[in-house]
């Protein structure tokens, strides 16, 4: 296992992070002991989870990811300090989290110390904000027929963002959280929280965790670019784009218990021509370096410049001891030129 430093704090976190929002809907209390430990025995110390999780979210069981990891942690106390666990704050839009109003310092208060209670710890790691209050190019909203900045209000906005660091600061001093990071936002968004964070003399954020995969480019290299030259980790989420990569789905299919056979909020939108396409291409590519189509877009994901820890999930133990396996793989320059070809013809998958 590699180590790398998150961003600007001072956490040494694997490059592989274990994502858990399966737990709750498609794997059970079980199933997530029997993933920390596989994980965990492979080397690996960073977890990420959030209030909302699982998913799909619903009203009847969020909350329940976090309750299941701090079910864990408190069987095993004694790992807690040798884990970096990060989770994240809702923003708006689900009615059945604070109202579903925006993310506030009202509502970090409120937020935080129900993820604390729920996990069994004193402090998270890393705290982060979920997505924006704004609309963002995120979740199939990066088309230019779906995001209109023009209709941003931007001191209201700008307000916005210094209410929640003030919230940010409260935590941070309290202990509660030891650092803070943002996830699905923009370059835009980075800089004007660094900005602000300049002149409220709060603690930079120290990561990023956005969607990106071989199906789902758009952060590279400018998003990216602004991650390495300020300091902040980028942590890739769905580097699989929601198992699609995996070729699980080719041809129609919809294995029993997997993801895309559950009702999802926005609806299948990963599920486009040009995705299945590039997934095609890359499955021929896998086989012919002898390695399965998640390795392949998991070892590819490790590579790229920038990328500092990778969000993986997995609803079997199969599935994670493969997908695990895939960080210890060197991908050779005939691979390399033969996705970089795919790469250019579909950049944007969906």
């Amino acid at each position: 296992m590699q180590f790398n430093k998150l961003g600007g704090s001072d956490l040494s976190v694997s490059d592989i992070c274990l994502g858990t929002m399966t737990w709750g809907i498609q794997n059970t209390q079980q199933d997530a002991d029997e993933q920390l430990a596989m994980a965990i025995d492979h080397g690996v110390n960073f977890i990420d989870t959030a209030e909302m999780y699982p998913v799909p979210p619903n009203d009847k069981t969020y909350g329940d990811t976090e309750r299941i990891l701090g079910n864990w942690l408190a069987r095993n106390p004694a790992a807690r300090n040798s884990l970096v666990i990060m989770t994240k704050v809702a923003g708006s839009g689900l009615s059945y989290i604070r109202d579903g109003g925006p993310i506030t310092s009202h509502a970090v208060e409120v937020a935080l110390d129900n993820s604390l209670s729920r996990l069994n710890t004193d402090y998270v790691d890393v705290y982060q904000l979920h997505w924006p209050n704004r609309v963002t190019p995120h979740f199939g909203k990066h088309w230019p027929d779906r995001a209109n900045p023009i209709k941003i209000n931007k001191q209201q906005e700008i307000e916005g963002m210094r209410d929640i660091l003030s919230g940010i600061k409260k935590a941070l001093d309290a202990g509660k959280i030891r650092h803070w990071g943002l996830s699905d936002d923009t370059p835009w968004g980075i800089h004007t929280f660094l900005t602000l964070c300049k002149e409220m003399n709060i603690p930079f954020p120290v990561s990023i965790q956005n969607e990106f995969s071989l199906l789902h480019l758009k952060d590279w290299p400018y998003l990216i670019e602004t991650c390495v030259l300020e300091d902040i980790a980028y942590l890739p989420w769905s580097p699989l784009a929601t198992g699609m990569l995996s070729g699980k789905y080719m041809n129609g299919d919809r294995p029993k218990g997997s993801r895309w056979t559950l009702v999802q909020r926005q609806g299948l939108f990963r599920d486009k021509e040009p995705a299945r396409e590039a997934t095609a291409r890359y499955v021929e590519i896998a086989k012919r370096a002898k390695i399965t189509p998640s390795q392949l877009a998991l070892a590819w994901c490790k590579q790229v410049p920038g990328v500092t820890s990778t969000i993986i999930g997995a609803t079997t133990t199969e599935q994670l001891a493969e997908n695990l396996s895939a960080f210890s793989l060197n991908l050779d320059e005939s691979t390399l030129k033969q996705i970089g070809e795919v790469v250019r013809r579909h950049p944007l998958g969906y």
